[in-house]
């Protein structure tokens, strides 16, 4: 049986050489933890401050331009270590192994590994694990390993020098090295160029051969749901007895999933085979909100005769999975169905979580996930400028349902197609699709983020010159890979991409699209003029949670709009002016920053609502809208729904609502308005919605009422007559739609805030009695309470809110559940800036 030995103990971090080191980190030796990087390192040992805090990323660049050395010293007995990879062996099994392998599961990036001052090997590949054959140089009792790190800015320079530059959206090399590109800086994220053993690292024993890939095939084969499993299997060795001279036992295969098991016994010097199964009425896996998510243990081993060498388990879904693209008279379609069901993907783009990626753990990837699915999202792209997420990720999004679209990591720039680049990104692709091919939520691969639309009209073609940009990649290696080795998964060449070459590669007719003319240059209302057919890409910005900012801005001056700091913590070409621009168009000048955070968070959350139901109310024409993006990985001004300190902004929260399984919702039409039932759910909607046109101080001025009966995953659209429709005084009147509580309310202003006739706010707030740690706090609106939203982040930083940006017309309540680690001043609960609402704040007529 294969035994495995960590090597994640004893490690010690040295500066081999670099400009501008300074001198307490030039002449240490720096405890080191693995799996991590240099920078969290240095960190822990207090040699750097934490570089997300304040401006201290500016001050540690030279971090990423220094080689370093990471050493142990371990001992060695022979073999013993801990059984693994799903086998229950002893480990003593080891002890007479034919093979000792070192397993890097992760180096970043330009690496060389020394073994008892041998090389052993050179990696130049984040994205890849490596295995080098050490059983030679290990010697009983201490041996020595070093993993000497290049920086990866010289490595990508150089390569950047020898092949010809190449165009990409950022100052940086990040497209001429294999390692997560937005480590380099993005428009969201700080330049930390990181090295370090990011992944797990140890010794792994075996005796004649091992498993060195499975690849399951799962597919629905008929209508009764009979579900056929192929095992693809590959082994390393050769089958022969240690001493090369004896025939060993025949080698025999077994798969078994669901109670089925298939068995084959290999030929001598056979290395690959493939096991089917059949099962025959299997509860299939369906995205969250359609059904459940049953998996089955899939479980592969390898024997020599009566001796079990190896063995694999992973869990398994059965579903289908297909790519509708079918021209029609709106363009072509881009629908993903499971179980020949056509899916709305409400979705989300994942970038990574952290720039030091290693500290991302399960539970950390429990929380995000599960705020993604208590915002009634559906649907995960994993964008290409980060990773390929990780077994913990992957294993949550098939226990919680999540669809994942995966990104090959290529992300808005040119890549070389010429050696030796090209055959490390062959090399990478074949293992992560191997890696990835047995989770029932992967549902799609995308070629890259945004290169073919960069390479058609970014003016790429002029500066390329003939040279290599990737289409190689796009449209030959990575089909290709996909097609050999988990054909039944759909591939799409990129986000976006329209399906054909004669058809500009972001029409919103045709597959998936982007759209970010809107932020770059328009008003959000401005969604509204597209009718695409799956948006992958859209978002609008706006700054993270106030007790994240506090955290991370040490001086209170700071917390101002203009500040230095704040503007270190907006990374997007004029995103100051773009924020500005988007508020100018709705609300009124803020008087401060406490005006100003509140009123670009909710510019956010009402940009992507407009979005969001626009899209959704175009159903079945539009099935995809994927906002940019759910998370931060450090305290930004973004377009994230959870800040980098994991709060949710009030984006979160209108997501929630406009990503509910019922969307009411009034919409433009023709020349009018009407109003939109979205039934994302399994049965049907029926029932009366009331839509009333009011003032502003709630006097009725016209009514109007329809009985909805809705299908499940269907859309009802009806205009609304001119009673209601047209208001006779558009700065002082509203319309609600009220579903009478089955599903959220809808409301409709005639005219921006800038130009309503609001009347001050007046309620009344008063808390509740509840249990230790929860606060209620009820409001009663006197006038109506646009917007109103509770921060109680103010006051404790840990404090959470189960709502946010809730509309109350007069003589109306709502409560607000606050939990809480620390007592709150109920004065200071209940009163701005904690405390607030649109029309509170603009002048009175």
């Amino acid at each position: 049986m294969t035994s495995w030995q960590s090597l994640h103990e004893g490690w010690t971090l040295t500066a081999v050489r670099g400009a501008d080191v300074p001198e307490a980190v030039a002449s240490a030796r720096i405890p080191a933890t693995v799996p991590g990087c240099v920078h969290t390192d240095l960190l822990a040992a207090g040699l750097i401050p934490d570089p997300y805090l304040d401006e201290h990323e500016l001050t540690l660049n030279w971090i990423g331009r220094t080689d370093w050395c990471y050493e142990t010293v371990f001992r060695w007995d022979g073999g013993a270590g801990d059984a693994r990879d799903g086998g229950a062996g002893d480990a003593r099994d080891g002890v007479d192994a034919d093979r000792v392998e070192l397993m890097c599961a992760g180096l970043d990036t330009v690496a060389t590994v020394t073994l008892n001052d041998v090389e052993i090997g050179r990696t130049a590949n984040m994205h890849r694990s490596y295995r080098f054959d050490v059983g030679g140089l290990l010697r009983a009792g201490d041996n020595v390993l070093r993993v000497r790190f290049d920086s990866a800015y010289r490595h990508a320079e150089a390569e950047q020098r020898r092949l010809g530059d190449r165009p990409n959206a950022y100052p940086t090399p990040f497209n001429f090295i294999r390692k997560m590109a937005c480590n380099f800086g993005w428009d969201w994220g700080p330049e930390l160029v990181t090295a370090g053993i990011w992944q797990e690292i140890g010794l792994r024993t075996w005796r004649t051969a091992r498993l060195a890939e499975v690849r399951p095939l799962v597919t629905v084969v008929d209508a009764e749901g009979r579900v056929s499993v192929r095992v693809a299997v590959e082994l390393a060795g050769d089958g022969a007895a240690a001493d090369g001279a004896t025939p060993a036992a025949p080698l025999t295969l077994r798969a078994g999933v669901a109670g089925q098991v298939a068995e084959t016994t290999l030929a001598a010097g056979q290395r690959e085979a493939e096991l089917s199964l059949t099962v025959a009425d299997p509860e299939l896996w369906w995205p969250r909100g359609y059904g459940e998510q049953p998996r089955y243990p899939l479980t592969v081993t390898l024997h020599a005769g009566d001796r079990e060498l190896d063995a694999w388990q992973r869990k398994v879904g059965f579903r289908s999975v297909r790519l509708e693209t079918t021209p029609d008279e709106h363009g072509s379609a881009f629908t993903v169905v499971v179980n020949d069901l056509p899916i709305f993907a409400r979705g989300v783009n994942w970038i990574p979580d952290d720039c030091f990626p290693h500290r991302v753990t399960r539970q950390r990837y429990a929380r995000r996930l599960g705020q993604a699915c208590e915002a009634n999202v559906n649907f995960l792209r994993v964008w290409g400028g980060g990773r390929y997420e990780s077994e913990d990720f992957y294993d949550l999004a098939d226990e919680l349902g999540l669809l994942v679209g995966q990104d090959f990591l290529f992300a808005c720039a040119a890549y070389p197609e010429e050696e030796p680049l090209a055959g490390e990104i062959r090399a990478e692709a074949a293992e992560q699709v191997v890696r990835l091919a047995s989770h029932p939520s992967l549902v799609l691969w995308f070629g890259n983020n945004e290169n073919i639309w960069g390479w058609h009209d970014w003016g790429w073609q002029a500066e390329l010159a003939g040279r290599s940009w990737g289409a190689g990649y796009y449209f030959e290696l990575l089909p290709g890979i996909v097609a050999d080795l988990d054909p039944a998964r759909p591939y799409w060449p990129g986000s976006p991409w329209s399906g054909r070459p004669e058809i500009h590669p972001n029409d919103p007719a045709h597959g998936s699209t982007h759209i970010w003319t809107v932020w770059n240059q328009l008003d959000y209302l401005h969604y509204r003029d597209y009718l695409p057919r799956f948006v992958a890409e859209f978002g609008w910005q706006g700054p993270a949670s106030y007790a994240t900012l506090r955290r991370a801005i040490s001086d209170p001056r700071g917390l101002a709009e203009d500040s230095p700091a704040m503007a270190h913590r907006q990374k997007a070409g004029d995103g100051r002016l773009k924020l500005a621009r988007g508020l100018a168009a709705h609300l009124p000048a803020p008087r401060d920053f406490d005006d100003w955070h509140y009123l670009t968070q909710l510019n956010q959350a009402r940009a992507i609502s407009v979005g969001v139901e626009h899209l959704r109310s175009y159903r079945p024409i539009c099935m995809g809208s994927v906002v940019w993006q759910l998370n931060d990985c450090w305290p930004v001004t973004s377009w994230a729904a959870v800040d980098g300190d994991g709060r949710r902004k009030p984006l979160w929260y209108a997501l929630r609502r406009a990503y509910a399984d019922r969307l009411l919702t009034i919409q433009p039409r023709q020349g009018g308005l009407a109003l939109v039932a979205v039934n994302d759910g399994g049965t049907p909607w029926t029932g009366r919605v009331d839509v009333r046109r009011l003032t502003l101080a709630g006097e009725p001025r016209g009514k109007a009422s329809v009985e909805l009966s809705v299908p499940p995953y269907s859309e009802f659209t009806w205009p609304l007559p001119a009673e209601v429709a047209a208001a006779d005084d558009p700065r002082a009147e509203l319309l609600v739609a009220d579903p009478g509580g089955d599903g959220e309310r809808a409301f409709w202003f005639f005219a921006p805030d800038r130009d309503l006739r609001y009347p001050p706010a007046e309620y009344d707030a008063t808390l509740e009695p509840s249990q230790e740690g929860v606060v209620r706090v009820r409001v009663t609106a006197r006038t109506i309470l646009r917007d109103l939203l509770l921060a109680p982040d103010r006051l404790d930083p840990a404090a959470e809110v189960d709502e946010a940006l809730v509309t109350l017309l007069p003589g109306e309540s709502t409560t607000f559940t606050v939990r809480s680690t620390a007592p709150l001043d109920p004065a200071a609960l209940t009163t701005r800036p904690v405390l607030r609402c649109v029309n509170d704040m603009l002048p009175q007529p």
